[in-house]
């Protein structure tokens, strides 16, 4: 009787909200309206006034007019809220009372809703610091933090609320309900192209994380579908909504791959964001070196070599990745600081106008903390000044000499020497330039670097770097000109910010790294240099490594990056998985040594392994998977393959059979359906139904990758040759 009575109350309250709504957005409309015709009309003026001056009319622009069209811009985006929150206003409500208060009820929806020249919100958005009262799930004590500081409350009920196309379809309350009925409900829906947003069921250990200090280097090592990329990406919404003043634009996504920042694309504009800078490092490198059209092996290829076997490439990623690598980079580049430059006086005409100590001055004092090269490019203007300021002095001598000797002569020695003079002069002149030219061109014999990139290519070939590091005995490090790769990007970026002091041009104040199990300590250092960014939120799985050297991912050792930059570095456990049913994350848990996954408990059907032994059999499983999958209405369904040589090898009989996209390179866009992929463009993804296809052995966490992109359903399809 009583959820009959809560639910009636519930219905009227979202009755009255709606209503409350929709005159708000005629009252929008409205608003529209009259800024749409203001600017119109202005616009329409002054292009009236200045018909006739093109660069006036190309160059229009004002205070008032800006004002009217970023209120334009504002009007709109309240115009789409709106839109969304009649849909579903709201999907949370919380009573709470502070002290011995009147009981307080707040409804959480996914955007903010308060009618103008009221401060009390009609709906409070989800990133608000009272909404953690939802989120944090046990009635009883708690408290919440605003600006003003930490509010302690008693929170007396929290329940969940579905809502669907404006009409209430059911209450969960915390109380009663122990299962999250809610959570299960999403989490067997089908997966999209898209990753979605999760403000609905966002868990109680995913809003900690969300909601974190804003200054601080926060670590999620979290397993297959906990949820790292979306909390990530609610926690730049969350950030944004506070502290929007400090962190603005200046938000920087460093994403795996292309088709992986395709994937997250819509999830911030979801919550209200847009705008936000997102690369991978490779496109992040190559711009930053100006390499982005150079002949260089990217990721993929890199990879690819790697899971096929090569033991070579497998060593150069291990080597190149490490901190042996690293350790080996800054001891030469210390050795480069002592003795790259062989200094020499500037000599004018074989006269020395800056005596070789004073150079050396000021490199080992005056300009001693400015990075090597940068120093030499400031060293080098000074010393240039000098040779400018000789030859103004020669310059001042020679027409003082000339000006001496003209008033010397008589008029009639005069007429006859002029031109002569003139001539010799004329000489002298040229000799004082061909001295500025030649004290120029001695300078530039020692003080003009090499590029960073022959550097590089020297370190990593000189038997000094092999003997420096151990590891590298059985490591053939030869580069010639044509062979570097990405991961030699990471190197040559490192000794360009370490000599050169290169720095991201843009401001940033918050960075984002996806996947960051499989950066090296090397790039974090990277980053860190080049944006000199104090708040990050850094997500990863370190049994997610496509190539396993053994060492431990660097992002569990961030303190030693992050020691001078005074932030607080607070790492995240996440063990519990909400994407893939119990059976296959327990089938995914056996390629596990440690860290076993704690899945949520949502049921599903057995994993499938199945044997073929030729192409037939092969095609004819594959197929008859495909159509099990549809038949129990899953829609994107990734046949994934160890890597691109294999995908390439079965793409042709597979399409010969049925419809499908192949996803082999990282300029492709996924748009939902049946698609053939290899595991290292899989990562991160995720896909209603999957079947890996086994043709060899598969490293048993790249297997893991593989068993862990699938939502409900998952296959094994071994291809067992006949030769």
């Amino acid at each position: 009787m009583n959820k009959q009575v809560d639910f009636l109350q519930e219905e009227s309250k979202l009755t009255e909200i709606l209503d409350t709504l929709n005159k708000e957005i005629l009252k929008y409309l409205e608003k529209r309206k009259n800024v749409t015709n203001y600017i119109l009309d202005a616009r329409k003026k002054y292009i009236e006034e200045y018909k006739d001056d093109e660069d006036q009319v190309i160059d229009y622009f004002d205070h008032e007019n800006y004002v009217k069209e970023e209120a334009y811009k504002t009007i709109d985006k309240r115009l789409m809220e709106f839109t969304k929150l009649k849909e579903s206003p709201y999907f949370g409500k919380v009573t709470f009372k502070e002290d011995d208060e009147i009981p307080e009820d707040i409804y959480i929806g996914r955007y903010g809703f308060t009618l103008e020249d009221n401060f009390e919100p009609l709906i409070v958005d989800w990133r608000a610091p009272i909404a953690a009262l939802f989120y944090k799930g046990a009635l009883g004590k708690s408290s919440f933090t605003p600006p003003s500081g930490e509010v302690a409350v008693d929170i007396l009920s929290r329940k969940q609320l579905i809502i669907k196309k404006g009409e209430l379809k059911g209450i969960f309350d915390s109380a009663v309900d122990i299962k999250d009925e809610i959570l299960q409900m999403v989490l067997t829906e089908n997966s999209s192209d898209k990753l979605k947003d999760i403000v609905m069921t966002i868990q109680k250990e995913q809003d900690e994380i969300i909601r974190e200090d804003r200054n601080k280097v926060i670590v999620v090592n979290g397993v297959a579908g906990s949820g790292k990329t979306t909390i990530a990406l609610h926690r730049i919404s969350y950030l944004l909504y506070n502290f929007r003043k400090q962190f603005g634009d200046k938000v920087l996504i460093f994403a795996p791959n292309d088709i992986f920042m395709d994937y997250i694309a819509q999830v911030l504009p979801s919550l209200g964001e847009s705008n936000i800078k997102q690369t991978t490092f490779e496109n992040f490198a190559r711009k930053e070196l100006g390499l982005e059209y150079e002949n260089i092996k990217g990721f993929s290829s890199s990879v690819e070599e790697v899971m096929n076997g090569n033991t070579d490439a497998f060593k150069e990623y291990k080597y190149k990745s490490s901190e042996e690598f690293l350790k080996l980079l800054n001891f030469n580049i210390h050795g480069l600081d002592k003795e790259y430059f062989k200094i020499k006086p500037v000599k004018f005409k074989g006269e020395d106008i800056v005596a070789i100590d004073e150079v050396k001055e000021l490199f080992n004092v005056y300009y001693k903390d400015m990075p090597l090269f940068r120093r030499s490019e400031k060293i080098k203007r000074i010393l240039i000044s000098k040779i400018k300021d000789k030859r103004d002095e020669e310059f001042y001598k020679l027409n003082a000499e000339f000006k001496e000797k003209i008033n010397s002569l008589s008029e009639e020695e005069l007429a006859t020497e002029k031109n002569n003079l003139e001539y010799l002069r004329k000489i002298k002149i040229r000799e004082i330039i061909r001295a500025v030219m030649n004290s120029r061109d001695e300078l530039d014999t020692w003080i003009r670097p090499e590029s960073i990139i022959d550097i590089y290519k020297r370190i990593v070939n000189s038997n000094l770097g092999k003997e420096y590091v151990e590891k590298t005995d059985d490591l053939d490090n030869e580069i010639s000109d044509d062979s570097l790769g990405y991961m030699d990007l990471a190197g040559i970026l490192y000794l360009s910010v370490k000599l050169k002091g290169i720095k991201m041009r843009e401001e940033i104040k918050h960075i984002v790294i996806d996947e960051a199990q499989d950066y090296s300590m090397i790039q974090f250092e990277i980053i860190k240099e080049m944006t000199g960014c104090k708040s990050y939120t850094i997500v990863g799985d370190s049994n997610q490594r496509l190539i396993n050297t053994e060492d431990e991912p660097a992002m569990l050792h961030l303190e030693d990056v992050f020691y001078d930059i005074n932030a607080e570095i607070k790492t995240y456990e996440l063990n519990k998985s909400y994407r893939s049913t119990q059976e296959i994350m327990e089938y995914a848990n056996a390629f596990l040594e440690v860290d076993k996954i704690v899945p949520l408990v949502r049921k599903g059907e057995p994993v499938i392994e199945e044997d073929t032994s030729n192409s037939d059999e092969f095609v004819n499983t594959i197929s008859s998977i495909l159509e099990d999958y549809e038949d129990d209405g899953y829609e994107n369904i990734a046949i994934i393959f160890n890597g691109k040589e294999e995908l390439n090898k079965f793409a042709p009989v597979i399409k010969e059979k049925m419809s499908i996209q192949s996803l082999d390179s990282e300029d492709i866009t996924y748009k939902g359906g049946r698609v053939l992929i290899p595991a290292y463009l899989a990562k991160g993804l995720e896909f209603d139904g999957v079947i890996i296809v086994e043709e060899s052995e598969i490293q048993p966490l790249v297997k893991y990758i593989m068993c862990t992109r699938a939502l409900h359903r998952l296959s094994v399809v071994k291809h067992i040759s006949s030769n």
